[in-house]
């Protein structure tokens, strides 16, 4: 019926809703081929639907906010380009709180995880490791040690529905490494806090260190 994505590439000092009734497809990177600046996903968005999520969020004490101007970016059309290309769900776009902590993120995914029962699907659009100056540039590149480490962690303490280690993120091996920042790991607070059963889509890497895992929590 529709898609939710929180996606890496918003973030805002409160949580925000986006409830435009189609956003602009938003080429929010530079220096890549011009192909890229020429994709278009015109998917509608759910002002309806956006207004039941502000309306979920304020009955947990949930501060947000809608925005009606937000363009759409990468983090969100760039998946569903390849998951939905004729772009004919409507999606909606929630922010990246910074003022929050990863439990709080974990709550926003679970105030929303009933909307699953609406047949809505839920996405944290993030990775899994994110160090844009650790990439390799040579098609052979190896995974580095710190990058594997840190991604089997997070995935043997999901396996093992051990969340509140996820949650503690600072005590995961060589996470100052693979994430400098923090906004693309947060979102996957978002999606565990979606479903409890942890398991894997897929799972790579690119250009040495950067993880293309996907996980599904049902």
């Amino acid at each position: 019926q529709a898609i939710i994505v929180m996606s890496a590439h918003w973030e805002s000092q409160a949580l925000e809703v986006s409830t435009s009734t189609r956003a602009q497809t938003w080429h929010d990177f530079r220096g890549f081929p011009p192909e890229l600046y020429e994709i278009r996903y015109p998917a509608a968005g759910a002002p309806k639907l956006a207004e039941e999520i502000l309306t979920l969020f304020a009955e947990a004490d949930i501060p947000a906010h809608a925005n009606s101007t937000r363009p759409r970016d990468h983090g969100v059309w760039m998946p569903l380009l390849h998951m939905y290309p004729e772009a004919d769900i409507p999606v909606i776009e929630i922010s990246l709180p910074i003022e929050m902590n990863a439990e709080q993120i974990y709550k926003i995914g679970q105030v929303l995880a009933p909307l699953r029962e609406q047949q809505i699907l839920l996405i944290g659009s993030g990775s899994i490791t994110h160090n844009l100056s650790e990439l390799s540039w040579h098609a052979d590149a190896e995974v580095p040690i710190w990058a594997s480490t840190f991604r089997n962690s997070v995935v043997s303490k999901l396996n093992h529905q051990d969340y509140d280690a996820v949650l503690d993120w600072s005590s995961l091996p060589y996470v100052q490494r693979n994430h400098p920042t923090l906004e693309h790991f947060a979102p996957l607070f978002f999606a565990m806090g979606t479903g409890h059963r942890f398991s894997i889509v897929h799972s790579s890497f690119s250009m040495g260190s950067l993880g293309m895992d996907i996980y599904r929590f049902d």
